[in-house]
């Protein structure tokens, strides 16, 4: 029978109980421990596999898209401009602008190239996309960017140009109509952004933009991720027509992928609805002429909110929209897209030509 002990006294009958019960919770405290510390080190092992993967398969994709064009020095960029067409074609150039997750490769196939079979066409990399780069994340606004091409065009010895923007560059197409009015003869707007919308750009574009987990992201799991997702991404912006084949090889969509370029994308993507909102009650100021084009399956950039308003505040401005057809307009309908260029040319030079009687 086990002997009476005052309160609080240890038992002196089993001084190995107490050892036994300590070593017990410093063994699963150690076991916890353990396991924690092994996966961060999994976690970490996988990141700078990661790492090396991405920093491998940007120098792929250097290697298989080679710089196009010719490359301009302006403030806080460098930006990649391809001039083609015959330089001495009647009427203003044209010059062209990709939207977002893209680059100037959008732009000439096949639109640009069936336009330089009589026009000078001009296409630019956006900056921070395709060949171009620039210095800061945050120059991602329409106001910064179109500052930056307006500098580049200068060197380049162009006057007033057509300009043929798509998707997120139909609000930097508009505030340079805004800004340099003697520089835009004339817009052509592809499925343009032009106004604030309901809801975001996508919980990966913010997520990417958080400081350290977005760098941490885009120099890791995004290009390693992102190869096999580009396909699916791309055929959405086609629908309800097929993407054309080989189209995301063909058009280095694949560029997108690279860290620096993902991260000015989502910048360009997470800034632009202030954007747009702080400019677009200055449209009904736009005096060059302009044609909105459009697709009335476009789920991407919706005809009610963006070109039907946009057509409807600029003075002199035409509404097309297609029927059947998705985000890529000038894809699906190269040939009208081309003619309503080539109409707005006849327009401006027999306008000019009375200005000069």
């Amino acid at each position: 029978m086990r002997p009476w002990a005052p309160h609080g006294q240890k038992d002196v009958d089993h001084p190995g109980r107490e050892t036994q019960a300590l070593w017990k919770r410093n063994s699963l405290v150690h076991g916890i421990i353990q396991t924690f510390s092994m996966g961060l080190i999994i976690v970490a092992a996988a990141l700078v596999a990661l790492a090396l993967i991405t920093q491998a398969g940007v120098l792929v994709l250097r290697r298989a898209y080679p710089a196009q064009g010719h490359k301009i020095e302006v403030a806080g960029a460098t930006l990649n401009v391809l001039d083609i067409g015959p330089r001495d074609a009647a009427g203003p150039p044209i010059v062209m602008i990709h939207g977002a997750s893209s680059n100037l490769e959008t732009m000439r196939q096949p639109l640009g190239d069936l336009l330089a079979r009589q026009h000078r066409v001009v296409l630019i990399d956006r900056p921070g996309h395709g060949w171009s780069t620039r210095g800061r994340l945050d120059d991602s606004t329409p106001t910064i960017q179109g500052k930056m091409i307006d500098e580049a065009l200068e060197i380049r010895g162009l006057g007033p140009a057509i300009f043929v923007v798509h998707s997120w560059a139909g609000a930097l197409g508009a505030r340079m109509a805004l800004e340099y009015p003697r520089r835009v003869a004339g817009l052509v707007m592809l499925a343009p952004v032009a106004y604030p919308w309901r809801g975001g750009v996508g919980w990966y574009n913010k997520l990417v933009t958080t400081p350290v987990i977005g760098r941490l992201l885009a120099y890791t799991v995004t290009l390693p991720l992102g190869y096999f997702l580009a396909g699916p991404g791309a055929r959405n912006v086609f629908l309800p027509r097929i993407m054309p084949e080989n189209f995301v090889e063909s058009t280095a969509t694949l560029l997108l992928l690279r860290p620096r370029e993902f991260l000015a994308n989502a910048n360009d993507l997470v800034t632009l609805k202030a954007a747009v909102a702080e400019q677009a009650p200055r449209y009904g100021k736009i005096r060059a002429p302009m044609v909105v084009i459009t697709g009335d399956s476009d789920k991407t950039v919706s005809l009610a909110i963006h070109s039907r308003p946009l057509a409807a505040a600029v003075p002199d401005a035409k509404l097309i929209v297609l029927a059947g057809v998705g985000h890529m307009v000038h894809d699906a309908a190269p040939e009208l897209v081309a003619r309503e260029i080539d109409a707005m040319i006849g327009r401006i030079t027999h306008s000019m030509a009375a200005a000069a009687d």
